[in-house]
């Protein structure tokens, strides 16, 4: 039954997804929010944003439903015709609905931040600063931690580094057709994958529904795109991905080689933090800011060695979808060796890409 439900989840907010990706595309044509193609853009056309809008909508429109459907029921009654196996998860499910407002709050703000940046770019210190506030918020209202045996100072500072790193990481990833929302599923998969693995509901429920959005959203942005995630979109999708990543728990309880666990986000989001650190590095070079775009992302440079987009952007969904196996697989190794070689294999991939991006381009 958790099985069906989960598979509903998901083709909800797929269907969401797709049929509001181009009603929000009139919508950005109505009120002339496009995305023109300039010096530092990849694409040739001018292109509507405001996909990210159908995305959250995918997202936000269930998980208020089902929150408000769970709180209701463990209230009052749940009815008898839920099944026992479904039933049983309400009361658990109502008792998360402080988390889930606060966390879907963080994202509207982060939302509504992205829009007002597509209308008009705000700089990059007013949305960093906003961004860090909306992190730290979430930090010590929803009581969201990393590493706790750090100790509850460090931790919570962690958290707060950790959610704005991975927010940045998919908005600057939002560089090329399907690339960000691309990305973004496949870490969203192996994260499903890890969570329903060590028995959790809360996290793989969120999961789904995020898949189904970003797949239902694909099918317009899967190069040649003809709508794109829009800051309003890419930052949403980042936050949220460091919030369950952060929530996830990756080593069954009791486990003796559960160290091994804590790098599991760190394996999984290696792609989008390898952009990430390039791209930034690059910029401090030449004393440019790091956060103003260009194409400097590797995406770019993948294109500049002779690659076309759409093959760049496989290459890099392949990439992602290596080193989320390695982090799926990483709780479960029970020796240092093998520990070593998940990490080795991770390594191997940014190897790779790095030796891809820097080749020639000759046969």
């Amino acid at each position: 039954m958790i099985l069906w439900a989960a598979l509903g989840a998901l083709a909800l907010s797929f269907g969401i997804s797709l049929l509001a990706t181009p009603l929000s595309r009139r919508v950005a044509f109505r009120f002339g929010m496009i995305d023109m193609p300039q010096r530092h853009k990849a694409h040739a056309r001018p292109t509507p944003l405001l996909g990210g809008c159908a995305v959250f909508a995918a997202i936000l429109g269930p998980a208020l439903l089902v929150t408000a459907i769970a709180r209701i029921w463990a209230a009052t009654q749940i009815p008898a015709w839920i099944p026992p196996a479904l039933a049983q998860h309400i009361t658990g499910a109502a008792a998360k609905a402080p988390f889930a407002m606060g966390v879907l709050a963080a994202a509207a703000v982060l939302h509504v931040l992205g829009l007002i940046d597509d209308r008009k770019a705000l700089g990059p210190l007013v949305k960093l600063a906003v961004q860090v506030a909306v992190c730290t918020a979430v930090t010590l209202a929803c009581d969201l931690r990393v590493l706790t045996v750090a100790g509850e100072p460090l931790s919570a500072i962690l958290t707060v580094l950790w959610l704005v790193t991975i927010t940045n990481a998919f908005n600057f990833l939002d560089n090329m057709d399907g690339l960000s929302a691309g990305v973004a599923a496949i870490v969203c998969a192996a994260l499903l994958s890890a969570s329903v693995g060590v028995g959790q509901l809360f996290v793989p429920a969120w999961l789904c529904l995020m898949l189904g959005a970003l797949l239902g959203f694909l099918v317009y942005n899967f190069p040649p795109a003809s709508t794109f995630l829009g800051d309003a979109g890419s930052l949403v999708i980042g936050f949220l991905l460091g919030v369950l990543s952060a929530r996830t728990t990756y080593v069954q309880p009791g486990q003796a080689y559960w160290s091994y666990g804590v790098f599991v986000p760190l394996v999984l989001m290696a792609v989008p933090l390898y952009d990430t650190v390039s791209v930034v590095l690059l910029r401090l070079r030449d004393r440019k800011n790091p956060m103003v775009g260009d194409r400097r992302h590797f995406s770019h440079r993948l294109v500049r060695r002779g690659m076309s987009q759409r093959r760049a952007v496989l290459t890099i969904y392949l990439c992602t979808g290596a080193t989320a196996i390695s982090a799926v697989l990483l709780p479960h190794v029970r020796s240092v060796t093998a520990a070593v070689m998940i990490f080795a294999q991770t390594l191997a991939v940014l190897a790779l890409v790095a030796l891809l991006e820097s080749s020639d381009g000759k046969a």
